[in-house]
């Protein structure tokens, strides 16, 4: 059974570093890892811990651990699952119950937990992992409705290239905001001119043709590093699957060898 949760519990803003990465271990487990869920301490803290799927790396002990889950339990976002046996408590996440996501959205806040700010090619690489995601269109719907809640801050508008998004729970002395580049900026808040216009008929005419070739010339280039970088994130993505399912195939080897050798 596990715990009740506290009605009218006051909305959630802030989470510290450590509450981050332990809310986000058991939200990607509950995902990838269904057969070994809820987790029990120790595969929480090597969760935790484990080098690929997250950033920065930590060490954190089973106490560090216990004590951030007190935290989170106090929150609502975190339970206790005592099993039948009663040998090992479990830890289980509440998201669900304390926050109306749908389930892109949540594998999206999840990543987001474990790495940080990302370019929207890795996220949609790497979410889709946990949940279908299958088109950057269905994941641009995701990420607005999450930056309507107020959950998701973004460096551009979210149907440019290249843009880089964060989740938004960060303590303000972290200093973690995302302020908009300057190019999206300028390019949102310019006003169109009127046709016909001197500013318009200027703005038509090259000061050069070398100077106009150059700006051409810029403009693909840094449409093909965006697209490079598009592809990098996609493959990222497939590696740390790929780590995943070696580690819960070698889980379940491991398992195998010791019900034998009982």
């Amino acid at each position: 059974m596990s715990e009740p949760l506290e009605e009218n519990a006051p909305p959630i803003t802030e989470l510290t570093k450590g509450q981050r990465r332990v809310l986000g271990t058991l939200l990607e487990k509950a995902y990838t890892t269904p057969e070994g869920y809820p987790l029990t301490l120790k595969s929480l803290t090597s969760g935790c811990n484990q080098k690929s799927n997250r950033h920065p790396m930590t060490d954190y002990s089973e106490d560090d651990v216990l004590e951030i889950i007190d935290q989170l339990r106090e929150m609502g976002l975190v339970a206790v699952v005592h099993t039948e046996s009663g040998r090992t408590e479990r830890y289980r996440h509440y998201m669900r119950k304390r926050f109306t996501l749908t389930e892109p959205q949540l594998a999206v806040l999840t990543e987001l937990l474990l790495r940080g700010r990302q370019s929207v090619g890795d996220l949609r690489a790497r979410a889709s992992r946990m949940v279908p995601i299958e088109s950057l269109d269905d994941l641009r719907e995701a990420l607005r409705g999450l930056t309507a809640l107020k959950y998701l801050q973004a460096s551009g508008s979210l149907d440019r290239r290249g843009v880089e998004v964060d989740h938004n729970f960060y303590a303000p002395a972290e200093n973690k905001r995302i302020t908009a580049s300057d190019s999206d900026e300028l390019e949102s808040d310019a006003p169109e001119s009127p046709r016909g216009s001197p500013q318009s008929s200027a703005s038509r005419q090259p000061a050069s043709a070398p100077s106009t070739a150059t700006g051409s010339d810029s403009r693909t280039v840094t449409t093909a590093l965006n697209a490079v970088r598009a592809d990098q994130g996609e493959l990222r993505g497939r590696v740390d699957s790929l780590e995943d399912e070696i580690r819960r195939l070698k889980g379940i080897v491991e398992d195998l060898v010791r019900d034998l050798r009982g």
